[in-house]
């Protein structure tokens, strides 16, 4: 009964899902506005990307900061003990030297990639807000167009309603057209009342699997 039920629920969603892409589909500025939704909402994503790839060229920044004072420290230091005779930490120096000079190295060469992808993330994130800016004038005008068609529709229905095949231009009609509304609520009241019913048969059906 449990399987029966989650198949007959999936069906229901699915036909659900097609109806409102069929739905979004027919209307164009419904269409438009998930889609500048979802433009918002990658754009977000990029916003943030780009901000953790500033953050870590500042930490690779900070490195090669700390590297460089190192290599030019044990560089220093290497001279002096040079000078002094001193041949261990001469030849200790001289490596730590060695490993600081490929660490700046290294760093230089990453902070250069760095920037580089950063220059290009920015431009492209200054190019999704503008394509979202231009999508939002283009809803605006929609908006505006969708207004007008439907106050001329409305305005219509009472300056011409012999014109309009759905128009009340009686009492009778409007009347009529107030019981039609009211079957389908009452229609859809029903059809509640019946899901919430499966959905207590579904309860109990599986509490009495579980006693026994």
């Amino acid at each position: 009964m449990t399987t029966a039920w989650n198949r007959l629920k999936f069906a229901f969603a699915s036909d659900i899902d097609a109806l409102l892409t069929k739905k979004e589909q027919q209307n164009p500025l419904a269409l438009l506005n998930r889609y500048i939704k979802d433009a918002e909402q990658q754009t977000a994503d990029t916003g943030k990307w780009l901000e953790r790839q500033s953050q870590l060229i500042t930490k690779l920044e900070k490195e090669l900061e700390e590297a460089s004072a190192l290599l030019e420290k044990r560089s220093r230091q290497q001279e002096l003990a040079a000078a002094a005779g001193e041949e261990e930490l001469a030849q200790f120096a001289e490596r730590e030297t060695a490993a600081y000079s490929g660490r700046v190295s290294t760093l230089e060469a990453s902070i250069a990639d760095n920037r580089k992808e950063y220059q290009l993330l920015e431009q492209k994130y200054e190019d999704m807000k503008h394509k979202v800016k231009d999508m939002k004038i283009r809803q605006l005008q929609l908006m505006g167009k969708e207004n007008a068609t439907r106050a001329n529709v409305y305005m219509d229905r009472v300056l011409h309603p012999e014109k309009d095949e759905e128009g009340f231009g009686t009492a009778d009609e409007m009347n009529s057209y107030i019981e039609r509304l009211g079957s389908r609520i009452e229609e859809q009241h029903e059809q509640n009342v019946l899901v919430h019913r499966l959905e207590a048969l579904e309860k109990n059906s599986a509490h009495g699997e579980e006693i026994r």
